[in-house]
């Protein structure tokens, strides 16, 4: 999960916003699959 919230913090600090994470796939099995589907 680290690798994960670390590759969020960057892209949010880079400008990506909440849509653009909702664009993506998340990664079967990880957390990412709930970082895209969180509403």
């Amino acid at each position: 999960a680290a690798e994960i919230i670390q590759g969020i913090a960057i892209a949010l600090k880079t400008g990506a916003t909440k849509a653009n994470f909702d664009a993506t796939v998340g990664i079967h099995p990880s957390s990412a699959e709930e970082f895209v589907t969180m509403r």
